[in-house]
C-alpha cells in the first residue's frame, strides 16, 4: 500500500494498529478492545504474523499496554461526551479508528485527527477505498511540524472551537520528543478552554519497568534509534505531574498499569496485563 506521494504510515503507527489485531487473534476473550480496522487499512502481507514484533509470546505485555490504554481513552472519551464536550483531539492520530468503530458515539462529536499531511492523506485514501468514507463530523487536521507550523492554529482552521471545552489524546508520542517539546505541548493544551482535558502517555526511564519486560523495552529503544526516531524523553510520574502544573493545568494525576490493570484484566485466568512502569497515563484537567 506503498506509492511516493501518499507513504503509509510509519513503522510505530502500523505496529500499533497490528498489536491491537493481534490481541483479539491471540488472546482469549474477552477483548479488551476489538480493533482490526487499522489492520484493514494496512492490508499488509499475508506473513506479517511472523514478523520478530509481531511474536504472540514476546509481545504479549506490550499489546496489552497498548489496547489497555486505547480501552481508557475510548471510556475517557465516551464519558466526557455525556458530560457534554463535543469537541476531540486527537494528537498523532496514526491509525486511530474510533470514528469508524463507534460511529454511534463518534458522530455527537467533532474529531480533529492531527497528523502530518502525507501519511494522513494516505488514511483518507484507504478509509475511501474500503467504504468507510470521511463524515462531516471528521476532520483531518494536516500539520507539517517540521515547517514549523501551529497544530492549534490549523485545529481553528478546520472549524474548532476554541471557546468550548474539549478532549485532547496524545499516546505513543512523548518519547520521540524533546522535554522542552512535550512542556510546549502542555502549555498549548493548558491553554484550552476551561473544562477541557488532556491524557497522554509516557515512558518511564527504562530501568524502573519490570525486569521480565526491560529487554522488550530496550529492544524497541534501540530499534527506534536505528530507524531514526530515537526515544528521547523518559518521565517518572511525579515528574510529569509537576511539568502539566506548571503548564497550568488545575490538577494532574497519575493512571498507573496497576491501575489499568485492576479495571480492564483483573478477572482474567490467562494472567495477560500491561507491564507496570513502561508506559502509563498522565490525565490533567484545565
Amino acid at each position: 500500500m506503498n506509492d511516493n506521494t501518499n507513504p503509509a504510515p510509519d513503522s510505530t503507527a502500523a505496529r500499533v494498529a497490528m498489536w491491537r489485531a493481534l490481541h483479539v487473534e491471540a488472546d482469549a476473550p474477552p477483548h479488551v478492545l476489538a480493533d482490526t480496522i487499522g489492520l484493514e487499512l494496512l492490508a499488509p502481507d499475508a506473513n506479517w504474523r511472523e514478523r520478530g514484533d509481531m511474536n504472540p509470546a514476546f509481545t504479549r505485555p506490550f499489546r496489552a499496554s497498548i489496547v489497555a490504554r486505547a480501552r481508557f481513552i475510548e471510556d475517557l472519551v465516551i464519558d466526557e461526551a455525556a458530560r457534554g464536550v463535543t469537541q476531540y483531539v486527537i494528537l498523532g492520530a496514526g491509525l486511530d479508528s474510533f470514528a469508524q468503530r463507534r460511529p454511534e458515539i463518534a458522530s455527537r462529536l467533532k474529531i480533529f485527527e492531527v497528523d502530518p499531511p502525507r501519511p494522513q492523506a494516505w488514511k483518507r485514501r484507504r478509509l475511501m477505498e474500503l467504504g468507510y468514507g470521511v463524515p462531516e463530523w471528521l476532520r483531518f487536521v494536516p500539520v507539517d511540524f517540521e515547517a514549523g507550523e501551529s497544530w492549534r492554529d490549523k485545529l481553528v482552521t478546520n472549524g474548532f472551537d476554541k471557546s468550548r471545552p474539549a478532549i485532547v489524546v496524545s499516546t505513543g508520542v512523548s518519547m520521540y520528543l524533546t522535554k522542552e517539546a512535550n512542556v510546549a505541548t502542555l502549555r498549548e493544551v493548558a491553554g484550552f478552554a476551561s473544562g477541557s482535558i488532556f491524557a497522554m502517555t509516557f515512558l518511564l526511564p527504562l530501568e524502573l519497568a519490570d525486569p521480565d519486560v526491560r529487554p522488550g523495552l530496550e529492544m524497541a529503544e534501540k530499534g527506534a534509534r536505528a530507524s531514526g526516531t530515537p526515544f528521547i524523553s523518559f518521565f517518572t510520574p511525579v515528574e510529569i505531574q509537576a511539568l502539566a502544573r506548571d503548564a497550568g493545568f488545575g490538577n494532574a494525576r497519575h493512571v498507573s498499569a496497576a491501575d489499568l490493570t485492576q479495571r480492564y484484566f483483573a478477572d482474567r485466568s490467562d494472567g495477560l496485563r500491561p507491564p507496570h512502569n513502561a508506559e502509563e497515563l498522565l490525565i490533567a484537567n484545565t
